[in-house]
């Protein structure tokens, strides 16, 4: 996770970089586990007929492929919140940023399912003054309470972006307690 770096303006610093939780990932990884189980019993009861041993071949290898990729785009994709704005870089062969200044947030809250408090993640939804944006809602985000009071701090704290009247304050000095790296 380093890439987000190229993407910053030379007056801002990153207050928070992370990736999705690793339970984003669990959807295409139960999909691709079955497709593989399945190739390999076709492999392993029907191999002797060629087409079935081709078939089972063609899903084992397909079925790595599938998630060999998510995981590589899970690893290159980056959620940075920084003294200025919220990034998202993603993308493996084409990367793709979205951008929300912190300015333009207006109300941030998250969502805990039963599931994401067990496992450690929860949803951002960032709303901005009646618009809609790409980065409205962001998923399987880890640490999601102290991210959220990242966050709040950054917009609303002692030192926020933002004035009481919602204007941005000049040279406001921001603390920085990035997150610990993902295991």
């Amino acid at each position: 996770m380093k890439d987000h770096g190229k993407y910053l303006i030379p007056s801002e610093r990153s207050v928070v970089v992370t990736r999705r939780h690793w339970a984003s990932l669990a959807k295409v990884g139960a999909v691709c586990a079955a497709v593989f189980l399945v190739a390999l019993l076709m492999v392993m009861y029907l191999g002797d007929e060629q087409f079935f041993a081709v078939i089972g071949v063609l899903g084992l290898l397909g079925s790595l492929g599938w998630f060999g990729f998510a995981w590589w785009f899970w690893v290159t994709e980056e959620f940075v919140i920084t003294d200025k704005r919220v990034l998202i870089v993603s993308g493996v062969i084409t990367r793709r940023v979205a951008i929300m200044p912190l300015t333009k947030v207006t109300d941030l809250t998250y969502e805990r399912s039963v599931l994401g408090r067990m496992l450690g993640y929860g949803v951002f939804v960032m709303e901005s003054a009646g618009q809609h944006q790409a980065m409205s809602r962001v998923e399987y985000l880890p640490r999601p309470d102290q991210l959220y009071h990242e966050v709040s701090t950054l917009l609303f704290g002692p030192h926020s972006v933002l004035s009481p009247r919602g204007r941005p304050v000049a040279g406001s000095d921001l603390p920085t307690t990035p997150l610990p790296p993902l295991g």
